[in-house]
């Protein structure tokens, strides 16, 4: 069964939502080729954290800073 925006794997429960539209997409494709599903999800996964990185979308990775209150 194709994983879509709002069924997807657990493990993909902690990206943001455009690295994990991505994941789902690739994880998708993998599985049509023929890929476990195990696989699928660890390679979309890598592969979808690589393609944010090159679109060089740092606030999708930015944790909030903190400020010290004085």
């Amino acid at each position: 069964m194709p994983w879509t925006s709002v069924y997807f794997p657990v493990s993909m429960k902690n990206l943001p939502p455009e690295v994990r539209g991505k994941a789902v997409e690739i994880a998708n494709a993998l599985l049509q080729s023929g890929r476990p599903e195990g696989q699928a999800i660890r390679i979309a996964i890598a592969r979808a954290k690589q393609w944010a990185s090159r679109r060089e979308a740092p606030e999708v990775w930015r944790k909030p800073e903190r400020r010290r209150l004085r």
